[in-house]
């Protein structure tokens, strides 16, 4: 594996990588997961660090370290109460920020007894923490769906078995669709009864046009639509780990975000929503049920604190159906957006081999992102800040639709997916 690549892949405490991811918002978990002032910590894994969620008794959510700073005891098995966690072993108490507020034994050594502690937010049913230097803390994000009303918004999230880098490609590679994803649109509610369905099945052979901006890369897969016309899906990959997925036809938009957990795991946030409006009872009802690009999770796994780990996952060969394949109603014979993903990128290990990849003309997008985010990396080393910090560098949509022949793609993406300066998006 080449430098760039080694770089990219590793973001545990004190990696350059790490130091880059460090300087966004994260999304942590679930704000139903510390739902209750005062109720049960969950434990959570971020870029490598254990770290433990609550909700104090004021309902602020909060993110510390897991362990006592005095004998390393794990403050999972401490106790909830009065603004803090304190320790069962021997009664230190944390706050919201890590900040050691009681030693029984020694009360003048408080200060010097504190432990890591992680600023919050809440933002679209999410609890985001913002890990890097006090003073660098950037705005809050800028994505058009975590500043919707709660009823405009469905998110959810599933544990995906590989690093975060192969995953997030998944979503950049948007020629990936006409293959895999083949008959999943017919079957589909979000899908079904649109003509982007019948251009995706007919046309394989995507040409992409790629325009980086500030807050990443916006991509133009061109396929044929109607004979003085193509079809364009417009998709964003926003720095450093968001992308936007195109509708089909008057449907939710949708996104995800990939989140390291450690070297060889990540979270997969997935999101539809409506900018305009509140999703309706019955998306909201298909969403619940996993349809879409969300999931059904293993039993007992989609609990606070759990691992939401997919009901089709690596140990059953991802519920493969060798018939249904046969029979064209599954290209590769796994059902569902998130799990046909899943199983082609986890297939690839745990860190894909990159020394042996053999890339095509339409991983160019794949190619950008990954020299963006080592330059950003590399740059930060020199002390030069990350891009996209700010807010209005993520308020772009991404989009489907049906251009003239002649027609620039970008020309239009300029006048409907960029927000104006105290706007969060023009309208499709």
């Amino acid at each position: 594996m080449n430098d760039m690549m080694k770089t990219l892949v590793r973001t545990g405490p004190g990696t350059a990588t790490g130091n880059l991811l460090r300087r966004y918002w994260i999304p942590v978990l679930l704000s139903s997961e510390i739902a209750q002032a005062d109720g049960p910590q969950v434990r959570v894994q971020i870029l490598s660090e254990k770290l433990l969620a609550f909700r104090d008794s004021e309902g602020r959510p909060g993110l510390i370290s897991e362990f006592c700073s005095h004998r390393g005891a794990s403050l999972y098995f401490g106790r909830n109460e009065d603004n803090g966690i304190r320790c069962s072993y021997h009664g230190l108490k944390f706050d919201i920020l890590g900040q050691c507020v009681d030693v029984p034994q020694a009360p003048q050594v408080c200060e010097r007894m504190s432990i890591t502690g992680y600023p919050c937010i809440e933002r679209a049913g999410i609890v985001w923490a913002y890990m890097g230097p006090k003073d660098k803390q950037p705005q809050p994000p800028g994505v058009e769906w975590a500043n919707l009303p709660d009823s405009h918004v469905f998110v959810s999230k599933r544990t995906q078995e590989c690093n975060y880098l192969q995953a997030m490609e998944g979503g950049i590679d948007t020629s990936h669709v006409s293959f895999v994803h083949k008959y999943e649109v017919d079957n589909d509610p979000f899908h079904q009864g649109t003509k982007a369905n019948d251009y995706i099945k007919k046309d394989g052979n995507v040409t992409f046009e790629i325009e980086k901006h500030d807050g990443g890369l916006t991509l133009f897969g061109r396929r044929m639509g109607e004979p003085d016309s193509y079809y364009w899906r417009v998709t964003q990959w926003i720095f450093p780990w968001y992308n936007l997925i195109p509708p089909f036809g008057d449907h939710a938009l949708g996104g995800h975000v990939w989140v390291p957990i450690d070297d060889h795991n990540c979270w997969a946030w997935s999101i539809n929503f409506r900018p305009d409006q509140p999703l309706s009872e019955e998306e909201r009802h298909h969403l619940e049920e996993g349809k879409g690009v969300h999931c059904e999770y293993e039993p007992g796994t989609n609990v606070p604190g759990g691992s939401f780990r997919p009901k089709a996952n690596k140990d059953n060969d991802y519920l493969i159906d060798r018939q249904a394949q046969k029979e064209r109603r599954a290209f590769s014979g796994v059902f569902g957006f998130a799990a046909q993903d899943a199983s082609l990128q986890e297939s690839m290990g745990p860190i894909q081999n990159h020394e042996v990849e053999k890339l095509l003309p339409s991983d160019r997008a794949i190619v950008m992102a990954r020299r963006m985010l080592f330059e950003a990396t590399v740059g930060l080393e020199q002390g030069q800040e990350p891009p996209a910090t700010a807010s209005t560098a993520q308020r772009v949509r991404a989009a489907g639709v049906l251009l003239p022949r002649e027609q620039k793609p970008q020309e239009w993406a300029r006048d409907h997916l960029v927000s104006g300066k105290d706007q969060p998006v023009f309208s499709l």
